[in-house]
C-alpha cells in the first residue's frame, strides 16, 4: 500500500509559478516511478511528467521547458515546479506512484491559471 498526498495548488495569474508537492508513505521501496498527471474540465486525464526510481524524467510536450519534476528521497516527496503558467494549464493535478503490479493515485490538487 502507498498513500499519496498532494499539496501546493491554487490560483495564479498567467505567467506565474507554482510548486506542487506529493508526499508518499507506505511501501515506498516498491515504487518504480512517480508522476504528475492532470485533468481539465471535460477532458481526459493526461500525463504531465514522470520520474523513475533511477532519476530519469519524461515530460509532455506541452510543458517541456516550463515544468520540472524532481524528488527528495529523504522526504519521500516528489515536486512539480511549474513556471510560465498558461490558462490552459488549469486542471486538477494528480500524483501517481507506479509499483510493479499496481498504480496508486492521490486525490489531486486544483491549479487555476487566470488570464
Amino acid at each position: 500500500q502507498v498513500q499519496l498526498v498532494e499539496s501546493g495548488g491554487g490560483l495564479v495569474q498567467a505567467g506565474g509559478s507554482l510548486r506542487l508537492s506529493c508526499a508518499a508513505s507506505g511501501s515506498i521501496s516498491s515504487i518504480n516511478a512517480m508522476g504528475w498527471y492532470r485533468q481539465a474540465p471535460g477532458k481526459q486525464r493526461e500525463l504531465v511528467a514522470t520520474i523513475t526510481s533511477g532519476g530519469s524524467t519524461n515530460y509532455a510536450d506541452s510543458v517541456k521547458g516550463r515544468f520540472t519534476i524532481s524528488r527528495d528521497t529523504a522526504k519521500n516527496t516528489v515536486y512539480l515546479q511549474m513556471n510560465s503558467l498558461k490558462p490552459e494549464d488549469t486542471a486538477v493535478y494528480y500524483c501517481r506512484a507506479d509499483l510493479r503490479l499496481r498504480l496508486y493515485w492521490g486525490k489531486g490538487t486544483l491549479v487555476t491559471v487566470s488570464s
